[in-house]
């Protein structure tokens, strides 16, 4: 059974808007490993629509730094499921998965390969509550923002983790990794 892994960047004051972090070279670099992991990404609609128009090719000339090169690649050949109701298409080497979130998702999981990975807010959220979720990592950046969204909110039960790995970057970021404990 492939697993389903979530990974997400936040503050130490529990904020995950992309935008309130820095990332780096290392740290792109790690997510690089994250992705060629899955053989596929998950995302909601509002991820899939960031993602898409971050990183699909082609980027403009300077619009982002060369490091960011790698991650953009990666990415962008990742075979993508998008969970949505409203949109009526994709492509960007995507499928949409209708129906039923549970059902479809175990489906993914029963499927032979390395593992799936989900990223964004909300739907993890979702795959959270139905215990579909095999690890979580949390890349704490060193930085108080004072605002949200945070992590989570409304989770009706407690998740609890045990620790799997702990990896320091040269800048304070520290990725953490955790299981669920069954």
């Amino acid at each position: 059974m492939r697993p389903l892994r979530y990974s997400i960047n936040v503050t130490l004051d529990g904020c995950c808007d992309h935008r309130a972090v820095s990332p780096d070279a290392d740290l792109h670099q790690h997510h690089i490993g994250n992705l060629q992991q899955a053989d596929a990404l998950l995302f909601g609609r509002v991820t899939y629509e960031m993602m898409e128009a971050a990183w699909r090719p082609p980027a403009g000339t300077g619009a982002r730094p060369d490091w960011t090169a790698p991650f953009a690649q990666t990415i962008h050949a990742a075979k993508k499921y998008v969970v949505s109701s409203t949109l009526e298409q994709v492509d960007w080497n995507a499928e949409l998965l209708r129906g039923d979130l549970a059902e479809a998702v175990q489906r993914l999981k029963r499927e032979p390969g390395r593992g799936l990975f989900v990223g964004g807010v909300r739907l993890p959220l979702t795959l959270a509550e139905l215990g579909l979720i095999d690890e979580y990592e949390f890349v704490v950046h060193p930085r108080i923002v004072g605002h949200g969204p945070t992590l989570f909110a409304g989770l009706s039960k407690y998740v609890d983790l045990e620790p799997v790995s702990r990896k320091e970057f040269g800048s304070g970021i520290v990725a953490m990794r955790y299981q669920p404990r069954r």
